[in-house]
């Protein structure tokens, strides 16, 4: 079927909302989803894979696993990102300051594919940006990368798993970010990717999704419209009950 942005954006406030997090403001999280949604992505299926993790996460603050003046490892509990990657995206622009390069890497999280909206937002910054991480299922690792001028990233995917530069291979909950204000130099790690989409090809499926709409899977929508009614009833009973309802 074919939603607006606005649809989307709407739903998923609603949706999550309603889990009543403490952590994770629900505009930023309903924009991560739209976004990757518009950019053919499985926004939608992504958060509807989420929503358990969100509802079961704890409320504790992420533990910073080390820290030096260009680099920095955050272990975020087994939550999902999404409710962690904005202020963590904030915290590390400031902490990179002037310094040409600064790297992120965050341990033990869900859901690394809704932080491509954030990612793709430094482009405005004039921040070059590589993510990485393997994945438990095909493809079963991803590279994002996206260049200074561009506005839109290039992602690589693997159909096996890939090891860092010190020969590591990467764990399947944790996402590597780095920071740069220029562009990487990708070309060792890209020799044998298996597919691969391009920012033309990103660019295109966004500009189509404003002018045509958005297409979404009707049983992923049907999920996601589900959560979002669940909630108001709750919600509803609750106010109810306060107003003197029986």
């Amino acid at each position: 079927m074919i939603v607006s942005r606005n649809e989307i954006i709407t739903t998923v406030y609603k949706a999550f909302a309603g889990m009543h997090r403490e952590v994770g403001e629900a505009d930023l999280i309903a924009t991560m989803v739209a976004e990757l949604q518009m950019a053919g992505l499985d926004g939608i299926r992504q958060f509807n894979n989420a929503s358990p993790y969100i509802l079961t996460g704890q409320d504790i603050p992420i533990t910073i696993v080390h820290q030096s003046a260009d680099e920095m490892g955050l272990d975020l509990h087994n939550s999902s990102l999404v409710c962690h990657l904005p202020s963590i995206m904030d915290y590390a622009l400031e902490k990179m300051g002037d310094l040409e390069h600064f790297k992120i890497t965050l341990y033990n999280c869900h859901n690394r594919w809704l932080a491509y909206s954030e990612l793709v937002s430094l482009a405005a910054k004039g921040i070059a940006c590589l993510a990485r991480w393997d994945n438990g299922s095909a493809p079963r690792h991803t590279l994002f990368t996206l260049n200074q001028g561009f506005v839109y990233p290039d992602l690589y995917f693997f159909n096996k798993p890939q090891v860092d530069h010190d020969k590591q291979a990467y764990d399947k909950q944790d996402i590597v970010i780095e920071l740069a204000t220029a562009n990487f130099d990708i070309e060792n790690d890209i020799q044998h990717f298996d597919h691969k989409i391009s920012t033309d090809e990103l660019f295109e499926t966004h500009n189509r999704a404003w002018k045509e709409g958005i297409y979404v899977d009707d049983e992923q929508w049907a999920i996601l419209k589900k959560s979002a009614a669940a909630i108001l009833v709750e919600n509803s009973e609750v106010s109810s009950q306060g107003a003197g309802g029986v």
